[in-house]
């Protein structure tokens, strides 16, 4: 069976590549839309949670909260109100580092939790004019400490490398708060606050606390509030659907019309496997083999092309500085499962077309 199943694909090499070029499109999309809309998802949280804070406060109204900017007068309000144990001031500057626009530039003071609780894994802490880069930007731009970093063309020494187990902040660069605020040209301005909530308080009713306390400000902590609230996450989030669902559709189409072509041409084989013997589950067996075998090549290049689309798709849309895509197991999962119903549903079809012709009828057509 299976020798037979690799001839026949052979055979008929441009069918069968037509088939897993329906295949690969779909799984290409859905692989490519997930890893994307994941990468949102983290990126939003991550936003949320630098320093590991129990929550963010940022400007409220905005269609994107990386561009939130809060006067830098509000943060001892912020910090008297009841349940915040700290509030750590932050300023987020996107496109400042020379070597790489894509890394953010992150601007914090010395004493904050923020910086505290960053882990060296090399060099020394950071003093005066001086910066610390995150572990994964570290890996990317190939330096050590000692070396100099251009930040918005000035050149800056590297004290150290740092882990924090937050995504976003290890592929970062951390300054001295005063420092990026005087390259911004924002000297009284700051991105967000991140909030500790003290022992005995519910992030809720601290969250609520503050935006009564300071108007116009939103207190998000959840991942999932983030990106609802951020409208250009919310449209990439809806487009990426859209997009999924007309692929899907095109990857079923062309599934479903080529090997209904395939079977059509290939009625009088089928007759002819029944008239020696061969009965409709045997058959059945042959075209559901290699429906597995297109979906296979398909699912396979379809992952491989989705990973690659996943990260042209985020330059494209200029994201990269924001979003990294993500490809987990779940993502490569839904992939597989979505190139193997596309060839069941290409192979049921075809089914269908074989057995409700009767042998005989089978033999005679042309």
């Amino acid at each position: 069976m299976l020798a037979m199943i690799k001839v026949n694909l052979q055979r008929r090499w441009g069918r069968t590549a037509l088939s897993a070029l329906g295949v690969a499109v779909g799984v290409t999309t859905i692989v490519a839309m997930l890893a994307l809309t994941g990468g949102l998802s983290r990126s939003a949280g991550d936003l949320a949670k630098l320093g590991r804070a129990d929550f963010g406060v940022f400007q409220g109204g905005l269609a994107d909260l990386t561009a939130s900017s809060l006067p830098a007068s509000i943060v001892p309000r912020i910090e008297a109100v009841p349940g915040v144990a700290a509030a750590a001031p932050l300023q987020v500057v996107p496109h400042a580092l020379a070597a790489d626009s894509s890394i953010l530039v992150f601007g914090a003071e010395a004493q904050s939790f923020l910086v505290k609780r960053l882990v060296l894994i090399a060099g020394r802490d950071a003093a005066g004019r001086e910066l610390m880069v995150g572990s994964h930007a570290a890996t990317r731009l190939r330096i050590r400490p000692g070396q100099t970093l251009v930040v918005d063309g000035r050149a800056l020494r590297v004290a150290g490398i740092y882990r924090s187990g937050i995504s976003l902040e290890d592929e970062g660069v951390v300054l001295p708060l005063a420092l990026t605020q005087q390259l911004s040209r924002r000297p009284a301005e700051i991105s967000m606050i991140a909030i500790l909530i003290a022992p005995g308080y519910g992030e809720l009713a601290v969250e609520r606390s503050i935006e009564r306390a300071a108007p116009g400000t939103l207190a998000l902590g959840d991942p999932s509030e983030v990106a609802r609230v951020d409208t250009n996450s919310r449209i990439i989030n809806k487009a990426a659907i859209i997009i999924a669902v007309l692929a899907l559709l095109l990857g079923a189409v062309v599934v479903i019309n080529t090997m209904a072509m395939a079977v059509i041409e290939r009625r009088r084989e089928f007759g002819v496997l029944a008239a020696v013997g061969w009965s409709h589950a045997r058959i059945a067996r042959l075209i559901l083999g290699e429906s597995a075998a297109v979906s296979l090549v398909g699912t396979g290049v379809g992952l491989a092309v989705g990973a690659l689309a996943s990260v042209l798709l985020v330059h494209a849309l200029a994201a990269a500085t924001f979003v990294s895509p993500v490809i987990t197991l779940w993502v490569i999962g839904r992939g597989l499962i979505v190139g193997f119903a596309l060839g069941v549903l290409g192979s049921l079809f075809a089914l269908w077309q074989v057995l409700r012709v009767p042998t005989l009828k089978a033999l005679q057509r042309e």
